[in-house]
């Protein structure tokens, strides 16, 4: 019951305190609220960001290692960019040779892309989209998300049939009438029926950025009739799925690495000719771009919160000036002196708690903004962070003049006035 006393009567000095003296009390907290709220709203944005741009690169996919010409970020700077253009880009009988030789993939795909298409049906035309030749295990590799129809049967794929999934975009321009299902599109002067239309996934953070809504996928076959291959043509990449229990993909990496230097008859002495790409290299360029400007909100809050911990210390230090005669009565009733340390600390504690929470709820605020694409969204992870730091703020302003209070001696704290 002493501790429970103890809180109620640090909360009643606190809030005493707080009536009493408004304006000094707003003007200290006011360095603590602007601190949390430097600092939340640049983590909130910072993680709101960081999902979205996620969400919109979605298409590289999760657990998925690339098998490509080039590499995603260059990292060798004595490899010249010539040597990266001799080499040459993954096949068919590749794909047919890691399909069948591979222990630790959950799926093979070969994918070949080509941008800037345009779609006809009747009188209806859309241009801007991106055409993909895929082969039968890609929707094992990548997320295919079908609301109308079929993913491509085994027959169409090795037949090279001139069928095609669409996106929804796609559909609602080229049929806006009716189902695309069954339905004729003509690419390059071939005729595709429609088997399939993905759902609809709506805008990324980033103009540009590939969506399902206006993405297609033929059969390789297809595809490969349309567009020529070699060098200056189309140039084919390997997706290549790990299990779920070879989380790091580090077995299946070193696997696919060997069977590539295999099949293209490398020497142990030569150099590999192949990029293998990850899905977690984008990942982390993001994490580590974010995690600078994460510490450029601490900077930026960490001024702000310096001035309100000193701003709260002031309060501390005037409040235990003012109550003095009162500390001096408590101690000569009983009173030990870690009750009078932890009472201070408390009230410490609460005034920043205060000043914390209203940070915290300006941050809340600026979630209710409409901001397009991008959805921010204040998550109880950064509402605690938030709370914790205050309380750290609280803790580190009220030590000393707590520890003072706790160590007057009753009988001259009596006497003052």
């Amino acid at each position: 019951m002493i501790y429970f006393r103890l809180v109620f009567e640090s909360f009643r000095f606190a809030w005493q305190a707080l009536r009493s003296n408004l304006l000094r009390t707003i003007l200290s907290l006011l360095g603590v609220t602007i601190g949390i709220f430097a600092i939340i709203s640049v983590f909130t944005i910072v993680d709101s960001l960081e999902r979205s741009i996620r969400q919109s690169m979605s298409f590289v996919g999760e657990r998925i290692v690339y098998v490509e010409k080039w590499p995603w970020i260059f990292k060798d700077d004595d490899i010249p960019w010539w040597k990266f253009m001799q080499r040459p880009s993954p096949n068919m009988r590749e794909f047919r040779f890691m399909e069948e030789q591979l222990e630790n993939d959950e799926g093979v795909a070969l994918v070949a892309r080509r941008g800037s298409n345009t779609f006809k049906q009747r009188n209806n035309s859309m241009s801007g989209i991106m055409l993909q030749g895929v082969t039968q295990d890609f929707n094992k590799v990548a997320e295919v998300p079908i609301a109308e129809g079929r993913f491509f049967t085994q027959q169409e794929t090795e037949g090279s049939r001139n069928v095609i999934i669409i996106g929804a975009e796609v559909a609602s321009n080229l049929f806006p009438y009716g189902s695309a299902l069954g339905g004729n599109i003509r690419i390059r002067s071939q005729k595709f029926t429609v088997v399939g239309v993905m759902e609809k996934q709506g805008a990324g953070l980033f103009e540009g950025m590939p969506t399902n809504d206006k993405n297609a996928y033929v059969p390789f076959g297809a595809f490969g009739k349309m567009f020529a291959g070699g060098p200056r043509g189309i140039q084919p990449t390997l997706m290549i799925k790990g299990r779920a229990d070879d989380p790091n993909l580090q077995n299946l990496e070193y696997e696919v690495k060997g069977k590539m230097r295999t099949i293209r008859g490398l020497k142990p002495y030569e150099e590999d000719n192949f990029a293998i790409n990850r899905s977690e290299m984008m990942a982390d360029a993001i994490g580590e771009m974010f995690s600078i400007i994460g510490i450029a909100g601490w900077v930026i809050g960490g001024f702000s919160i310096l001035v309100g911990g000193f701003g709260i210390a002031n309060i501390m230090f005037v409040s235990v000036k003012e109550r003095t005669n009162i500390i001096g009565i408590q101690k000569s009733l009983g009173a030990k002196n870690f009750f009078i340390l932890f009472q201070f600390l408390f009230e410490s504690v609460f005034l920043s708690l205060i000043g914390g929470g209203v940070g915290i709820l300006l941050v809340s605020l600026i979630t209710l903004i409409p901001m397009g694409a991008l959805d921010i969204i204040l998550t109880p992870g950064n509402i605690l962070l938030g709370l914790g730091v205050s309380v750290v703020i609280g803790v580190l302003s009220g030590i000393i003049p707590a520890v003072i209070a706790s160590h007057l001696d009753p009988v001259i704290a009596i006497r003052s006035k």
